[in-house]
């Protein structure tokens, strides 16, 4: 036989409450705050909707992460329009009440350790800081400012279709209070090519919020210079993701020139840019000075992968002012056959101190190239991945790669393409031959005081003296 758990006091207390609906809202300014938590979850779960809608009123901390409790999806739709219609009645009122703490309304899902009150850290601290606020106003040490508006914080993907009930309903709520408070979103994520469509929704949020946007779709080059204002506004912009550009074969060089410069034009707005990602971004060729001057705050990780890059590109990403505290350099599907190694030489040499992982694979890199940037590469104390996939190389130019990594002691894994002179034996020999070099290059690690993984691929990747850009 099971047995039912018995009530904790604080069970029993917040049953009381619920089971008068009157008391339970006449006895709100006077709770302690610690009770806030675990009531207004009951009150949630039962759907007592007059108990939330004044808990929201009265509520003694600055946040209700409102989204850590409960989603953003139809069924508890009720529930979100009662949250709001408590929050008008603050907002409406010219005058706060005294114990109105409210600053923030969160509905991302995060800070779910908020509502469990007696386990987690963050809720202790704060509730600390709560009563320090109040035992200070009672002892008039605390100076009342003018309340600042009122924060809103979603996340964001727009998508071909519309939006779901609860995000609408909060966007078309927001826009009839623009005036009294600010609807902000960290992440944006966009997987739309109707970007015209969703305007109204950019120009409705505090684009100063935001600090990561993503866009996932094929976006035309004048759609991304419909965005490109939008972007220059989001100032504290930490991650930004774009990939697939088109370029219309009939658009002539003038426009062309004039759509990259209102997308460049942008960057010198983001001065805390710490990861930029360019996914088949072909569209920048020839133009990527004009970003990497003005990247002046610290990148950390740096992507472009299956575009093109000319000389004069990769020599201005070797001159970058913000790039010598990078950790993560991604140039995979960069054909580099026929581009002078030496301003990756220089950028390598710039990089050597923070270097973490350097990513080359499918870069077509020559030998001839390899040698001249090699002796940088060894300097990358700090590398822990090497991707060297998908490049033509021979025996002797991967045992002295392998010679200058084995310096490297915080390496721990490293790839490359099988040596391409081996697939130029007879097969019944080609098992041999790999063996003996697997054999001489396990010969030359031997002396390494840390665990290293070498793979190589099963195919070689064969050189093409005649490929180009």
């Amino acid at each position: 036989m099971s047995l039912q758990a018995t009530p904790t006091l604080l069970q029993l207390a917040m049953q009381s409450l619920l089971r008068d609906e009157a008391v339970a809202i006449s006895a709100l300014p006077d709770l302690p705050m610690e009770l806030f938590p675990p009531l207004f979850k009951d009150a949630l779960t039962h759907k007592r909707s007059n108990i939330l809608r004044r808990m929201v009123q009265v509520w003694p901390f600055p946040c209700l992460p409102l989204g850590g409790l409960m989603k953003m999806k139809a069924p508890y739709l009720d529930v979100l329009q009662t949250i709001l219609d408590g929050i008008d009645g603050l907002l409406d009122q010219n005058i706060h009440p005294s114990n109105y703490r409210l600053r923030i309304l969160d509905l991302r899902a995060l800070h779910k350790t908020f509502w469990t009150v007696w386990a987690g850290d963050k809720t202790a601290s704060c509730i600390s800081e709560a009563k320090c606020r109040r035992r200070s106003q009672r002892r008039g040490l605390e100076t009342v400012a003018k309340p600042e508006s009122l924060k809103v914080f979603i996340d964001l993907c727009l998508k071909p279709r519309a939006l779901n009930a609860c995000l609408s309903y909060v966007l078309l709520w927001a826009r009839k209070r623009k005036a009294l408070l600010q609807l902000g979103c960290k992440k944006l994520k966009i997987n739309t090519i109707a970007l015209q469509k969703n305007v109204k929704v950019l120009e409705l949020l505090d684009l100063d919020c935001m600090e990561e946007v993503e866009v996932c779709c094929t976006w035309k080059l004048s759609t991304l210079a419909i965005f490109a204002p939008y972007l220059g506004r989001m100032k504290n912009l930490l991650s930004l993701i774009l990939s697939h550009i088109h370029v219309p074969a009939s658009i002539s060089p003038e426009e062309k020139n004039q759509l990259v410069s209102q997308f460049t034009s942008q960057f010198p707005n983001l001065q805390c840019l710490q990861e930029l990602s360019l996914d088949s971004a072909c569209f920048l060729k020839g133009y990527m000075d004009q970003v990497f001057r003005c990247l002046e705050a610290p990148l950390e990780m740096l992507s472009i992968t299956d575009s093109q890059l000319s000389e004069s590109d990769l020599k201005a990403l070797s001159q970058c002012p913000g790039i010598y505290q990078l950790k993560h350099l991604n140039l995979s599907g960069v054909i580099l056959t026929n581009i002078n190694p030496e301003p990756l030489r220089v950028l390598l040499e710039r990089v050597a101190a923070t270097l973490r992982i350097l990513d080359l694979e499918n870069c077509m890199i020559k030998d001839s190239q390899l040698s001249v940037f090699l002796p940088a590469l060894s300097q990358c104390v700090q590398l822990i991945m090497f991707n060297y996939l998908r490049n033509p190389i021979s025996v002797a130019a991967l045992e002295s790669l392998l010679f200058h990594t084995s310096k490297l002691s915080c390496l721990g894994l490293e790839m490359y393409s099988t040596p391409w002179e081996i697939f130029g034996a007879q097969s019944d020999s080609y098992h041999k031959r790999l063996d003996e070099l697997r054999e001489e290059l396990s010969k030359t690690m031997m002396h390494l005081e840390h665990t290293r993984t070498v793979w190589f691929s099963v195919a070689p990747c064969l050189p093409n003296d005649n490929q180009v850009i």
